[in-house]
Formats: C-alpha cells, structure tokens, sequence
C-alpha cells in the first residue's frame, strides 16, 4: 500500500502542478477554468485506468479506448511538463528583469503559449507516429568489401514494438515498404514486439512476407524478453527469419563474402543469463579477412566488443529519442541517439525505429525505414 501511495503520489502532484499553471493562476473567467480542471482530471483517471487495463488480457472496444487514451495522454503529460517548466523559468526571468511587471497578465500569456503551442505539436507528433515510415538511404564504406558485393542493399527495421496500438494491417504496410525498396539483405534489429506470442502471433504473421535473396535476420531487444524472449524467437524462426542468437552466417555473392553476426540483447543476462549477449561467440570462427555486419539491439554493444572486429553495426533502440526533449536524457545511457558515427573505433549506425514504444506519439524523429548502400573501399589510381 505504501508503495502505491508514493508510485501515485509524483504524477498526482505533477498533474496538480499543471492544472495550477494553466487553469488557476491564470485566472480564466468563469467556466474555463473548471472545464480545464475537469478535463485534466479525465486525462489522470484514464491514465490511471490504462495502467490497470494493460496487466489484463486484452479486451473490448472499451477496454482498447481506455488504453489509446492513456497512452496519448501519457506522452501528451510528458509534452506538457516540459512546456510548463519552460514557461516558468521564462516567466521568472522576465519577472526579475523588469521586463513584465503585470503578474496576472503573464500568468495568462504563459498559460496560453503553452496551450497554444502544445495542443497543435500533440496532434502533429500523433500524426507523424502513424504516418508512414521515412525511407534514410546512407552508403557506408566497408573495408574489404569484395566486388560482388559492392553496393550490397541492406534494409534495417527496428524497434517495431507490434502490441496494444501497432497490430498486423500495419505491419503489413512496413513489410510492403521494405520489400519495394528491393534489398539484398534485411536486418531486424530487436523490440519487435510488446506482449507475448500468445497475444501477438497473428499480429506479427506479416514479417513472413519479407524477402531478400541474402536473407532476413533477426536479434532479440530488451522487450522480447520482457514478454518470453525463447518463445519469441522460436515464433520468429518459424515465420522463416533467421535468428542470430550470439552466432553468424557467411552470406556469398559474386565471389565475395560478408560475415552476418547478430547477439542477443545487451541487458538479456539480467534475464535469462544463459542467453547473455556474446559478441565474442558471435564471432567466433568467422573469417578473419572477410567485412563483418553485426547486429546488435543496443549501440553501446559497441563498447565490449574488446578489439574484435567489426566493420558495421547495426543497432536501434534509442527510438532517437521518440518525443522532445528526451533525446538529451538518451545520450546518458547510450553513445550514439540516431544515424552512422564511430563508437570505439566501430562505425554503428542506430536507428530511430520503425514504431513506437508507450504514446503513439513522435515530436522530432520520424519512425524510419534504414536503407543502407555497402560500398568497398574507394581505389586510388594506380591500384
């Protein structure tokens, strides 16, 4: 009881901090004030219903509503928090300079920006989320890359997060994108879904349509094994991807070659520590003189793999961020936010994701399709 009562006490107080700024020391005529009240206390209680709604079996119309509402909301909360406190070290600065000096009128003025700046970015990071996922082409030069495989289309999903608000018919839309672009080789990246494989099964059954003449492989995220990482994989497997649990493959074109690893989840040994991530039993025994491609759900993989080489990483999980301003706090537990840089002497390319994680909501990184271009290393004249 006592932990429930401090778990509810920081959103209750946050939420009456919200309601304070925007609807009391204002001072709307009457009604407004009592209607923002009111819907700000709608919001709460379906936030608070969502929460109990999603530790249940899926259920209704209703039930389903519920928990829209409270995911929207949740990420709506966020926005409006970051825009509340904005306001108020802007208003106190303005206080302090003798900019304002009308306390009332700024209180209104600060109010109303917030509302007014908001309510619209809500409804457009709603909208982006949903909104098909934007196709990012980079090259990449990788070292040793034979001639057979030069130009090499490596198409990326990521954070797919299929569950309470991403089901099938849009999977099916992200799986007739990738399979337009025409790649050579797919690469899932992990935090495929949110929920089990008994809840999911047909909602995933798409990914059984992705084609491409090197293969279309798999590696697990944090998320698959909050909800049965050995049953997920099983279930992907089954639908005809290749699963890369700290192993590789050696895909050929052309006389050239490229070693395909892929490790479990970076934090998977709090888990399930018989599936630990091993970057070094990923790659034990592949080629020494062959380009290597590994897949890791996390960038900071990057971090231990302990001198072994690695041409290319592909990783995603930071979302980019999802929704302003938390992009800023992602930097704290992971080297790189979005796109191709070097960590630790390793080029690693992270994704923004393809879904979502929690709100349906995206302010700031689009949800992204990764169409990568393989390249050899350029020749100088004379090579």
């Amino acid at each position: 009881m006592l932990g429930l009562l401090l778990g509810l006490g920081l959103p209750t107080a946050l939420h009456v901090y919200i309601g304070l700024r925007l609807f009391t020391s204002p001072g709307w005529p009457t009604p407004w004030a009592a209607v923002g009240w009111g819907l700000l206390g709608l919001c709460y209680v379906v936030l608070l219903a969502g929460f109990r709604a999603a530790r249940r079996e899926p259920g209704g119309f209703v039930s389903r509503a519920i928990q829209w509402g409270a995911y929207i909301w949740l990420g709506a909360f966020g926005i409006f928090l970051t825009a509340v406190l904005t306001s108020d070290a802007i208003a106190g600065v303005l206080s302090l300079s003798g900019v304002v000096t009308d306390a009332h009128a700024l209180a209104q003025g600060r109010a109303a920006a917030v509302l007014g700046t908001v309510v619209p970015a809500v409804a457009f990071a709603f909208v982006t989320a949903r909104g098909r996922a934007r196709v990012e082409r980079t090259t990449v030069v990788v070292k040793d890359l034979g001639p057979g495989l030069d130009g090499l289309r490596v198409v990326q999903l990521s954070d797919v997060h299929v569950g309470p608000t991403l089901d099938g018919v849009w999977l099916q839309r992200v799986v007739d994108q990738v399979n337009a672009l025409q790649p050579d080789l797919i690469a899932v990246t992990g935090d495929l879904v949110d929920g089990t494989v008994e809840q999911l099964r047909d909602q995933v059954a798409p990914l059984a349509g992705l084609k491409a003449p090197l293969g279309v492989y798999y590696v697990t995220g944090n998320h698959e094994f909050y909800h049965g990482a050995r049953a997920w994989t099983a279930e992907v497997a089954r639908l005809g991807l290749t699963v890369l649990q700290n192993e590789h493959r050696v895909v050929e074109r052309g006389g050239a070659r490229l070693v395909v690893a892929g490790v479990t989840d970076f934090n998977a040994a709090q888990i399930d520590p018989q599936l630990a991530s091993r970057p070094d039993l990923a790659l034990a025994g592949a080629p020494p003189d062959v380009p290597r491609l590994l897949l890791a759900h996390q960038p900071r993989t990057a971090l231990s793999l302990g001198g072994l080489r690695v041409d290319l990483q592909l990783s995603g999980h930071t979302h980019g961020g999802q929704i302003f301003p938390f992009m800023f706090f992602v930097k704290l537990q992971q080297p790189v936010v979005r796109g191709l840089a070097t960590v630790a002497g390793t080029r690693v390319y992270t994704h923004r994701g393809t879904g979502y994680w929690g709100p349906p909501l995206r302010l700031g990184p689009a949800p992204e399709i990764a169409a990568l271009t393989l390249v050899g290393t350029p020749r100088t004249v004379g090579d």
